[in-house]
């Protein structure tokens, strides 16, 4: 496998956890960064330890750059996206892809259009417990499935968002609770559950001075007829560890801050063999997530460069959770189903 050299957009807090993962890969280097302004990329320097700037044409034009890491807010996520894959590099998206599905759909064409890869960082689908449950539903253990759940009850302080220009807003983060917190345990529900046929939603802004919902609650009927609800919430102090829920008729299976704390399946004794992944959550503290898990889906994504495939989380898989975000949104706005 070559050496990738990889370039990260966007000096955030999310972006050590990018840079975290390339150092500890042996098939990946950091070569630079880009930051918003002059001032931050020459902060940028001191922080990452590589050569900075602050236009991404700039960068593509000056570095040998293999892959692009777009870590800027959600918002600002196309721009990079179109400029790297018109300079042929591959893209590895922090989530969510882009705040709707014009956007989302804009930076999966002009990859194609250049043929490069995209990918998207939901990191979770490679936590041990959670792949311990997907395997459970997918071998049939669980049987038909009933009932899936996604509950994300938790807390972010007035600071939290007052000391953003972009956290909590329509055009830079797309909403709030549900495309920024909410969307990895939407994520897995709908790895789990599949395509959803119909959602009736409602949204509030109940106790932060936002334009995104701090509260949201929705019902869902999936493809597969199955039934099953979301909560998400940016106001439920202290904050709760988030939680995924999945019933069959056999039996059912409990996901809470990544690890199982509930496997009753018929016939079966308590599930005891699984090793619990090292998952932190993000219920109260957005920076108590770790990034290792962030490191296997990277080094997953180099791998299927390499190999010529597909990333498990490309695109088109990317843009479902967004699409469904849409759904829920609209659905509010209007009051019906959607």
């Amino acid at each position: 496998m070559k050496t990738y050299r990889m370039a990260i957009v966007g000096t955030g807090s999310i972006s050590h956890h990018f840079a975290k993962s390339i150092h500890d890969l042996e098939n990946a280097t950091l070569v630079a960064v880009c930051s918003s302004t002059a001032e931050r990329a020459q902060q940028a320097v001191a922080a990452f330890g590589v050569a900075a700037f602050h236009s991404v044409e700039k960068m593509l034009a000056e570095k040998d750059i293999d892959v692009v890491c777009i870590c800027t807010h959600s918002g600002n996520h196309l721009h990079p996206a179109m400029e790297a894959a018109k300079a042929g590099k591959h893209i590895i998206s922090e989530k969510p892809m882009e705040i709707n599905m014009i956007r989302a759909q804009e930076m999966i064409d002009v990859c194609e259009e250049n043929g490069v890869t995209l990918a998207c960082i939901f990191q979770n689908r490679y936590a041990s417990d959670y792949l311990a449950l997907k395997k459970a539903v997918r071998t049939g253990r669980l049987g038909k499935i009933l009932v899936g759940n996604a509950y994300i009850k938790w807390y972010r302080d007035d600071a939290y968002y007052a000391n953003s220009d972009w956290r909590g807003t329509l055009a830079g983060d797309g909403g709030a609770a549900l495309i920024n917190q909410g969307i990895h345990t939407i994520d897995l529900l709908l790895d789990i559950m599949g395509g959803v046929e119909e959602v009736y939603a409602k949204t509030r802004t109940m106790t932060h001075d936002i334009e995104g919902e701090d509260v949201a609650l929705a019902m869902l009927t999936f493809d597969n007829g199955a039934l099953g609800a979301i909560q998400a919430s940016t106001s439920m102090w202290p904050g709760y560890p988030e939680r995924l829920e999945i019933y069959g008729e056999k039996g059912s299976i409990i996901l809470e801050g990544g690890k199982i704390t509930a496997w009753n399946i018929q016939g079966e004794e308590k599930k005891a063999e699984v090793e619990h992944s090292t998952v932190a959550t993000g219920s109260s503290d957005p920076m108590a997530i770790s990034y290792h898990l962030h490191r296997t889906q990277i080094k997953n994504i180099l791998e299927a460069i390499d190999a010529g495939k597909s990333p498990e989380v490309d695109g088109e898989e990317a843009l479902k959770s967004i699409r469904l975000l849409e759904r829920i949104y609209q659905s509010s706005r209007e009051g019906h189903s959607v």
